[in-house]
């Protein structure tokens, strides 16, 4: 990639960046959603990078993507908890699907970005990825056993195929 503003990105272009960031991506592909999509991890923490709008010119170029992580849930997790983390963090969400908690963050390729730009974006990510298992054992400490519930990162296969899309 060179230093023009980006307008687009393919997919094969988006994984180029990530692994010259130091990730390993693979160019996989959905069934269930019928989709290509890049999957990586972080930290043993492992993630999707979904294609967003396409551009109607070339339907391999998109211009907008969505990083999402999924955690399958054990017993109650409040939404306090969620909503806690929503309001303290500006760029990542989460989410609560049942039976899983999804952390999921947009970015925007609207208007032309440098290439920083999405590197710079794959770091918060990475940043919020690692970030999530401890605000979550903490909070979940706070609240004590009686009603802790057990998280753990969900395997691609187990997330429904009509959640993979929140």
């Amino acid at each position: 990639m060179t230093d023009t503003n980006l307008v687009s990105v393919t997919l094969e272009s988006l994984r180029d960046l990530m692994q010259n960031s130091g990730y390993r991506v693979d160019l996989v592909s959905d069934p269930a959603a019928n989709i290509s999509l890049l999957r990586s991890s972080t930290a043993g923490f492992g993630f999707d990078v979904r294609p967003g709008n396409r551009l109607a010119a070339d339907e391999n170029s998109f211009v907008d993507f969505t990083f999402s992580a999924w955690l399958n849930i054990e017993g109650e997790l409040p939404l306090d908890v969620v909503n806690r983390w929503n309001a303290l963090r500006r760029f990542g969400r989460l989410q609560v699907v049942p039976g899983f908690l999804a952390l999921t963050m947009d970015v925007s390729l609207i208007g032309g970005v440098s290439p920083n730009n999405v590197r710079a974006n794959v770091e918060i990510w990475d940043h919020l990825v690692q970030a999530l298992v401890p605000y979550l054992r903490e909070e979940l400490q706070k609240l004590g056993t009686s009603q802790q519930a057990n998280v753990a990162p969900a395997a691609p296969d187990q997330v429904p195929a009509e959640a993979k899309v929140a």
